[in-house]
């Protein structure tokens, strides 16, 4: 399987660690956001990274080149950072078929595999990785509502009055049928084309989309606090004896 990594943002919440490079090369416990991203796709067997780039670009075409352990990879530019389903699109040209879609800035450990497994069963259109989270954090994710067979039903982006608490991580898998709600979207009030905006357009259509719980964690590194919080978090699962 194809993953679509996003690597474009700037990362300005994360100054000054991103005055010199992009986001995704800010280290936590020594290693490079996005190095760890592949890491994990690796480990879960997809076999391309196709790697939307913008800002700082030639950092991170210059540190990996066309390959990372052996996997090939493709980069596609994001001349402007117009929202994640902009930066989606860009990577369209180069995917196949079914695919992964992974942000660039999150750390995760936990059940990748099992969302990959389930886009294999052919009885989903898409597939996410979700979590819950306090009821007071929950408006400052894409919230997820979702009906009694685990499907979601309707995606929001960050609204004053969440529906649950039940939140996008960051990891996905879809047909290329995402291609085609995202050529639809329509700029937000933030002038971005937003995913949520294309997932809905998804469901509308009657695509079936499964949650998947996060069994695990992840950290989304948005500012420098994620940073030194996933690190500790890091450090914690090497002190950890193994079972």
């Amino acid at each position: 399987m194809q993953a679509v990594v996003l690597a474009a943002g700037k990362g300005t919440r994360l100054r000054p660690l991103t005055e010199d490079k992009p986001k995704v090369l800010v280290e936590v416990d020594g290693k490079p956001l996005v190095e760890d991203v592949f890491d994990n796709l690796l480990e879960i067997g997809v076999t391309e990274l196709i790697v939307v780039v913008g800002y700082r670009k030639e950092q991170i075409i210059e540190r990996y080149g066309d390959e990372y352990e052996g996997v090939p990879i493709t980069y596609t530019h994001q001349r402007e950072q117009l929202g994640l389903a902009h930066a989606i699109l860009q990577a369209e040209p180069h995917v196949d078929d079914d695919f992964v879609l992974m942000l660039g800035d999150n750390i995760f450990r936990g059940n990748l595999g099992d969302v990959v497994n389930r886009q294999r069963e052919d009885r989903a259109d898409a597939a996410f990785l979700v979590e819950e989270v306090p009821m007071e954090e929950a408006s400052r994710y894409g919230v997820l509502d979702t009906n009694e067979y685990g499907e979601i039903v309707e995606v929001m982006e960050k609204p004053d009055d969440p529906p649950s608490n039940l939140v996008m991580t960051g990891f996905y898998t879809f047909t290329p049928a995402i291609f085609h709600a995202c050529h639809l979207v329509q700029p937000s009030d933030r002038g971005e084309y937003e995913l949520p905006d294309a997932i809905d357009l998804l469901i509308q259509s009657g695509r079936t989309i499964d949650a998947i719980r996060m069994d695990g964690w992840r950290i989304d590194v948005g500012y420098p606090e994620d940073r030194e919080r996933a690190a500790e978090r890091l450090e914690e699962k090497a002190q950890t004896p193994a079972e």
